[in-house]
C-alpha cells in the first residue's frame, strides 16, 4: 500500500499492539476503500488530510451503495482509531471522527442452535474415526463447551490445556486471558484426540492442539466449512458458523439457570452490557412458553 500513514499504523497494530491477523487484515480492507475513495473522487492522495466533510460524504457514498449500517459502523471505528493514531504521533491536530455518528443499526437478537439439535449433532451423527474425523468432533464440542472465538480456537496451545485441573487458558481480544473450565465428557475428547495425534503425521506441531494432517495450521476458513457442514445436517438457519457455537454456548448456558456475569467471563467479554443481548433470547422463550401454556395468552 502507498499510504506512508496507513502502512505506519497497521505496523503500530501489528507490532506494538499486537493485534491479530484478523483485525489488522479488516482494518488494512477499510483503510484501503477510504484511501481509495478520496484518491478518485476527491484526488486527495494523503489520508491523514481527509476533513469531517470528506469523512461524511464517504458515508454517504457507502450508504447509497446499499452498505448495511455494522459493515459502515465497523469502518467509522477503523478510522476513528487511524485518526487517534495520527493525533498521538503529532500527524494531526485534532480527531475528524468526534464529530461523525454512524447509522443507527437496527437491534438483532444472537443466532443459535436449539439444545435437542445439538444434543442430536453430538450424539445420533458419525464424524468418523480417523484423525480428521475424531478433530471436527472435538472442535465442533469445543465451540459448544466453551464459546471461545473462531481465532482463539486456531491459537490454541497444547500447554494452555491443564489435564489435572480440568481447565484451558485462553488468550482473547487485548491480549485478554481467562481460564475456562473443562467437563469431564470434553477433557475425555481432548486425551483421545491428543494419544490419535501422536500417532499420526499431524504431530509436527507442539504447541498447537489443532492441525491438519501435515501438521500444518488449521485455517478459518477449514474449520468454518467444517462447521457449516455439520450444523448444516441438524439445522435449517441461515447462518452456520463458529460464532453461532458461540452464541448457542452463551444462550443454552442462560437458559439453564448460568449467571451473566459467570458468562461474561467465560466469552471474555470487556463489560456486561455486551453479554446482556443473550437475555433477550431467554425473554423471547418465556413469552413463547407462557403463549403456549397460559390458558389468556
Amino acid at each position: 500500500m502507498a499510504f506512508v500513514q496507513i502502512e505506519s499504523f497497521l505496523h503500530f497494530l501489528r507490532f506494538e499492539k499486537r493485534s491479530s491477523s484478523h483485525t489488522i487484515s479488516a482494518y488494512e480492507s477499510d483503510l484501503s476503500q477510504f484511501a481509495n475513495f478520496l484518491e478518485q473522487e476527491c484526488e486527495l492522495n494523503n489520508p491523514e488530510e481527509a476533513t469531517f466533510l470528506l469523512i461524511r460524504s464517504w458515508i454517504v457514498k457507502m450508504m447509497e451503495e446499499g452498505t448495511g449500517p455494522r459493515s459502515i459502523n465497523r469502518k467509522i471505528t477503523t478510522l476513528r482509531s487511524f485518526f487517534k493514531y495520527l493525533q498521538r504521533q503529532g500527524v494531526v491536530k485534532s480527531n475528524p471522527l468526534t464529530r461523525i455518528q454512524g447509522p443507527k443499526a437496527p437491534s438483532r437478537l444472537p443466532v443459535f442452535v436449539e439444545q435437542d439439535k445439538m444434543d442430536k449433532l453430538l450424539t445420533d451423527i458419525e464424524f468418523g474415526d480417523d484423525y480428521e474425523g475424531k478433530m471436527k468432533r472435538l472442535i465442533v464440542e469445543v465451540f459448544y463447551n466453551t464459546g471461545m472465538r473462531l481465532s482463539e480456537l486456531i491459537e490454541l496451545k497444547i500447554k494452555n490445556i491443564d489435564l489435572y485441573t480440568a481447565s484451558l487458558k485462553v488468550l482473547g481480544k487485548r491480549n485478554k486471558e481467562r481460564i475456562i473450565p473443562l467437563g469431564k465428557p470434553l477433557l475425555e475428547l481432548m486425551k483421545e484426540y491428543i494419544e490419535i495425534r501422536k500417532e499420526s503425521k499431524a504431530d509436527k506441531s507442539e504447541e498447537l492442539l489443532f492441525v491438519n494432517e501435515k501438521g500444518k495450521k488449521l485455517t478459518r476458513t477449514f474449520v468454518y466449512r467444517a462447521i457449516n457442514f455439520y450444523l448444516g445436517l441438524v439445522t435449517t438457519l441461515e447462518k452456520k458458523s463458529p460464532h453461532v457455537l458461540r452464541h448457542t454456548f452463551a444462550t443454552h448456558m442462560l437458559n439453564n439457570g448460568a449467571d451473566l456475569n459467570a458468562i461474561k467471563e467465560l466469552l471474555g467479554h470487556a463489560n456486561l452490557s455486551a453479554t446482556q443481548i443473550y437475555t433477550h433470547n431467554s425473554i423471547e422463550k418465556l413469552k413463547n412458553i407462557h403463549k403456549q401454556a397460559h390458558p389468556k395468552a
